[in-house]
């Protein structure tokens, strides 16, 4: 989907029922690739034209940009010739990348003239061309002359006619007749035969298309030529598709993937739907392409601005996976100390059997009734080395206890570290970041006074959870269901929150949001149940696994040991079931 043209379409069909009839009253170029033209129609409506290779772009915007403090020749000679112009119609050709806005205007005489403005949304060859009405170019905000491009010159003076290195049909102009003929007889795969000999369809919106007809994409095309009822329902797929897209009724979508944006579309698409993927829809293509290209841009930010945290956390981790495999071998090391032990009794029950100068003995094991071969210092008595046993043992009895307990806190140690790394990942805005700063500095790992700096001032942990609100869902049994979204936040819906009869989920064995079920009295339902164990293993860190398993209990049962860190919980009692994650029956609450 992306800016293909269904999606110029959709967004031609709202320019010209939003601008067309109205006049220029204002026009600036902020960047060296783009326009901002400001219209007056019932108000003033502000046309962002980008011709930037990496995001091409046009849509109605609500935001102010500056103008530079000399305005470049390309604007100024807009303003010379259309500065005032009506715009009287706005159209797409032969449903390409292309966006065309006819301007009347009048002439140096105060005769009526017609130019044309001209944007292309086609990648690096994206323009934004200026032309007469004979479709001679007067300039270009991109000139590219013969060096450039061989196959076409965009420079004053030169006629303009658009690029066509593949014949392609217009998906508006097919008949099932004409349809059959170019697609149905192609070799390659359907959803491939689609985008390649239609203009203007991305791949993704050929399998759309495949879906709504319900054929296999990827079988030859020419296998459906001879089905007449397959071939009508393809042909009628397509059309419905196109029809809705031109009609200008369906609404835009952001389609979202584990909550973070990856496309949109001038249709919501039937094909990509449950499970990991939602979609949003929206009024206009303006507002939709707004909000999806602020999301990314805020995405990208928080990215840059988390990647210092992002290389604390995999050191800390990395150091700590370490530590962890250095005491798990001091571990096993001490699980020979029983051995010892047996063997200083029974030397001590039995030496003064054993000759002086032996180098081993064998005697007999009380515990098990069977015969053991020990090892002995020749220079020293049986009773002596007896003495020597016990000193091991104790030893390895020390060391064990002592490397147990510190197993045990890097174990909890590692496992807030990678619950650290979840929220990382699933940040959204500075304010979560500031939190996890809080948390990593509470915890040691960066210096206080940088998470202050980075938090705005605050001082580490104090207020900073409650400056942002745990997500809150509602079931379609009204039942309320409230998930941490960082490790301060999951101790507070937990203790605070939540009340004993209340039920408390999380993913088992893998770091995750704590998922609180609120009861309110009620009889949960187990389609509840199984609602809020989805949501759980939704939010942790095996989101994108096909099933997982999720443990749950009353909160009454839940505890937190002293001193323990952030987000750390145990329990005895629970319940287990396996859940897909997801958020399928459930509404997300603002609050």
């Amino acid at each position: 989907m992306a800016f293909d043209g269904s999606m110029v379409a959709a967004v031609t069909c709202e320019l010209n029922k939003t601008l067309a009839g109205g006049r220029i009253s204002k026009i600036q170029q902020p960047e060296s690739d783009e326009l901002v033209i400001t219209v007056h129609k019932d108000g003033n409506y502000k046309l962002l034209l980008s011709a930037n290779a990496s995001l091409p772009l046009v849509y109605l915007t609500r935001e102010t940009y500056v103008s530079p403090l000399v305005s470049p020749a390309f604007c100024m000679l807009l303003r010379k010739h259309v500065g005032s112009a009506r715009i009287t119609e706005i159209y797409q050709p032969e449903f390409e990348r292309i966006i065309i806005f006819r301007l009347e205007h009048l002439d140096e005489m105060g005769d009526e003239a017609v130019k044309l403005l001209i944007i292309e949304l086609m990648g690096k060859h994206s323009n934004i061309i200026f032309c007469d009405d004979k479709m001679t170019i007067l300039d270009s905000i991109k000139r590219v002359p013969a060096s450039v491009s061989s196959v076409r010159e965009v420079l004053p003076g030169r006629p303009y006619f658009i690029t066509k290195t593949v014949e392609k049909a217009d998906p508006l102009k097919l008949n099932a007749a004409s349809f059959r003929e170019k697609i149905l007889g192609c070799p390659k795969p359907l959803y491939e035969a689609i985008y390649t000999q239609i203009t203007g369809i991305a791949p993704m919106t050929a399998n759309e298309i495949c879906f709504l007809a319900g054929v296999n994409p990827d079988l030859p095309a020419c296998s459906f030529q001879e089905d007449t009822d397959v071939a009508g329902h393809i042909y009628a797929a397509f059309s419905g598709y196109f029809e809705k897209v031109t009609s200008g009724l369906e609404k835009p979508v952001i389609l979202y993937k584990n909550g973070v944006p990856f496309d949109f579309a001038a249709v919501r698409p039937l094909s990509i739907s449950g499970g990991e993927y939602t979609a949003e829809s929206f009024d206009s293509p303006s507002e939709m392409l707004e909000t999806y290209y602020a999301s990314k841009d805020e995405i990208t930010r928080i990215r840059q601005k988390s990647s210092d945290l992002s290389k604390v956390l995999s050191n800390a981790i990395a150091r700590t996976v370490k530590k962890l495999e250095l005491q798990q071998r001091q571990l096993k090391d001490t699980e020979k100390r029983d051995k010892f032990k047996v063997y200083g009794e029974l030397l001590t029950a039995f030496g003064y059997n054993v000759p002086e100068g032996s180098r081993e003995t064998i005697l007999n094991n009380y515990y098990t009734g069977e015969d053991i071969k020990i090892p002995l210092d020749p220079d020293i008595s049986p009773i002596e080395n007896a003495k020597v046993y016990f000193a091991r043992y104790s030893k390895l009895k020390r060391t064990f206890e002592a490397v147990s307990a510190q197993l045990e806190a890097t174990r909890e140690e590692l496992e807030h570290l990678e619950s650290v790394r979840l929220y990382l990942d699933m940040a959204r805005s500075v304010d979560e970041l500031s939190v996890l700063r809080d948390e990593l500095a509470q915890a040691g790992y960066i210096k206080k006074n940088t998470a202050a700096k980075n938090g705005k001032g605050k001082a580490p942990g104090k207020n900073s959870p409650k400056s942002l609100k745990p997500y809150h869902y509602v079931t379609e049994d009204g039942f309320h269901l409230y998930v941490g979204r960082n490790n301060y936040q999951n101790d507070e819906i937990t203790f605070k929150l939540a009340g004993n009869s209340d039920w408390w989920f999380h993913v088992k064995g893998n770091p995750g949001s704590h998922v609180i079920l609120k009861t309110e009295g009620r009889e949960v339902p187990d389609s509840v149940f199984e609602t809020a164990a989805a949501l759980a293993a939704y939010h942790s860190k095996v989101s994108g696994d096909e099933k997982t398993e999720v443990d749950y209990l009353e909160r009454r049962n839940v505890k937190k040991p002293n001193g323990a860190k952030p987000g750390y919980v145990v329990y005895y009692t629970n319940y287990s079931m396996v859940a897909s994650p997801g958020i399928k029956g459930l509404t997300r609450l603002d609050s």
